[in-house]
Order: C-alpha cells, then structure tokens, then sequence
C-alpha cells in the first residue's frame, strides 16, 4: 500500500488572499488523500534579519526568504513530496527547490500584470534595467515549477506572453466561494422600497468607496447603501457602514443574502474575491474594467461595467438596474450559474489536489518519510 503523500502548502497572508487560504485549507484538511503542512506567511515584520533595510521595505523578498528558511528547517526534499506556493513572490529564493520536488505556483497576476495597475497600489516602476532584473528574478522560479495556477485568463496570458512559460504548464482555476456554507440566493422582494446597494471593499479610495458614496447622490430616488470597509467612514440618512466584519462570517453572508445589487468601482485591482462572493449570492454587479474583471462581470449577463473613477456614469447604470427588477433578477441567476460553474472553493481546491497527486504520479520521488 503506498503511503498517503506529503504536501506543503506555503501561502500568502494579505488582503483577499487569506480567505483563500482559510476556505482552500478547510477543503483540503478534511481530504484523506493527503497529510497537508501549511506555512501561512503574513506581512508584519518578524525577528532582527527582517529589519535589515532590503527585508524590511520589500515584502517579495521578505516572503521568499521566509518561505526559503522554514523549508529547510522541514528539510523539504526528503520530507514532502510536492510543493504549492501562493503566490509567486514566496518563490524567488527556491527555484532550485522547485527544480528537485514537482511544484506548483499559484497567482492572482502576474509581476508585469500588477505594474499595469500598479499606480492605484502606489507602485511605480523603476527604470530599465531594475524591470529587466525584476522580471528575470520572477521569471527563473515560474519556469522551474512543474505547473502554475492563475485565477484568471489575465495572468494565464501574462506567463506566456512576458514569461514564456508553456501554456501546457498552466491551469486557470479560481480561488472561489465556499457555496455550500454560502446563502442560497432568494427571491429579491417585489415590495416597492429603496433599492439596497452592497459596497465591500477594505481599501475604500483604491476600491472606488468615495465614486459610490457620490453616485447615490445623484440618482433620483432613495436607496439604502451598505458599505463594508475598514475606512472611519461617518454615517449618514441612507447610507450604513459595517466595520471589522471578518470573511465567510454570517453577519457579512447577511448583507450580501439581503442586497439587491453589488457596486465595486475599483481604480486598481486584479481579480477581487468580493465579485465572486457577490455573484456566488446571485448579485448583479456594476463594477470597472480593471484587471480581470471583465473575466466574471459580463456586460448584458452577469452586471455591467462602468470608467474607473467616473461617478455619473456609476449613477447611471445604478438606475438603469434599479428601474429593471427582471433584469437583475435575470443577471443575478447567471451570475450564480457561473459561481457554480466556476467560483465553488471546495470544487477548486480538489482540482488543486488533482492536479498535485498527478504530478507526484509523473515524477516518482522516494517514499516519504512518517
């Protein structure tokens, strides 16, 4: 009988990317195919050498020397039999690494993607030849990995086009919702009220908080606004702001299970969680052009989309939806169809797992040890 196989899974703990973490670990911890290590890396600073100036101000070498050194203290070669790294900036001190244990790197977007969004982060590019050197330090592990993940067809192309990594390598598998825990969408009610609108966005300027708050000024009737944010945003008539509400909890399944529309204006984003949230509780979604969200906001089927920082236009295409109830509600049942067909976590992370056993099945390495 072969012995159950080794993983370890080091992922990144910011922003978006701890939900996944907490919903792709929950489906995988009860799978009995796998004993599954997980090194969670997150941003604070730790111990003196974290402090040295280079460490300190760069959070990818600070994660990858971190990833580097606890996978020598776990003796990864000889202790585990494939390896999963989210994202890609644990990996630049481990590519030889990646070269002897069949490993996956999974990402949002790439490098060269963030860059084309990077100003909405206050990232700037530098000149010339630092962009040639960062994208030579990235493109080393990513062609060393037996497989990547990307979230998305925008990364998927990005490896290819600027990394020349083989479009065999890749698989597009979405981080996703953990539907069955999630609210069954409902029936939105025909009773003549305000229609209620779903803002979630902890980085309220980056994320279009202030676009939102000026569009429901200029619509012609009422609505109630329920914003999710971090920001010390006051409160006023019509508009509610829920702080310190934390991922999958039920007070925050409640506000999506009780909206009748999500609003994400965002400047600057990749592929943002809160989208699949919103569709997997059959929102419609007005939301920007940004990143990959053309990806799952589908102009006409699932939402619409409207320029980043344009309020009026914002305006407009909220009213559109509030006039039209079949057609959110027709938006809204397309927009869960394809969280079902894309968005289910649990789904996901088997893919994952799939994808890792069949690598160990294909690169045959000596038995763990127990």
């Amino acid at each position: 009988m072969m012995p159950i196989p080794r993983f370890a899974f080091i992922m990144e703990q910011t922003l978006g990317h701890v939900t996944h973490y907490r919903n792709m670990r929950s489906t995988i911890d009860a799978d009995s195919s796998v004993h599954a290590s997980w090194i969670p890396l997150g941003f604070p600073i730790h111990g003196t050498l974290e402090t040295l100036p280079v460490l300190r101000s760069n959070w990818s070498v600070r994660a990858s020397t971190r990833a580097r050194r606890l996978l020598n203290q776990s003796q990864a070669p000889s202790t585990y039999q494939a390896l999963f790294f989210h994202t890609q900036v644990t990996t630049l001190l481990s590519t030889g690494l990646l070269r002897r244990v069949p490993s996956v790197i999974s990402l949002d977007a790439t490098p060269m993607n963030y860059d084309a969004v990077g100003s909405g982060y206050n990232h700037q590019s530098h000149g010339r030849l630092a962009e040639k050197l960062k994208l030579l330090i990235n493109q080393r592990p990513l062609l060393a990995a037996r497989a990547l993940i990307t979230w998305c067809d925008w990364a998927r192309r990005s490896l290819i086009d600027h990394y020349g990594v083989p479009a065999e390598r890749i698989s597009v598998i979405s981080p996703g919702v953990p539907l069955t825990q999630w609210p069954t969408p409902r029936p939105r009610a025909e009773v003549a009220g305000p229609l209620r609108i779903l803002f979630v966005g902890a980085d309220f300027a980056r994320k279009g908080g202030e676009d939102v708050l000026a569009a429901v000024t200029q619509l012609s009737r009422p609505t109630e606004l329920h914003l999710v944010t971090k920001a010390e945003i006051p409160e006023r008539p019509g508009v509610r702001v829920y702080r310190d509400l934390a991922p999958n909890s039920d007070p925050l399944k409640r506000l999506y299970a009780e909206a009748d529309l999500f609003v994400l204006p965002t400047r600057a984003d990749c592929f943002p969680l809160v989208i699949q949230e919103a569709m997997a509780a059959g929102l419609p979604v007005i939301a920007t052009d940004v990143g990959a969200i053309g990806e799952a906001v589908i102009p006409g089927r699932t939402g619409l989309l409207v320029p980043p920082s344009d309020p009026r236009a914002l305006a407009n295409a909220i009213g559109a939806m509030e006039e039209d109830m079949a057609r959110r509600r027709a938006m809204g049942y397309e927009a869960r169809r394809l969280a079902e067909e894309r968005f289910d976590s649990a789904a996901n992370a088997r893919r994952i797992l799939d994808l890792m056993h069949g690598l160990v099945a294909a690169h045959p390495r000596e038995a763990v040890r127990t």
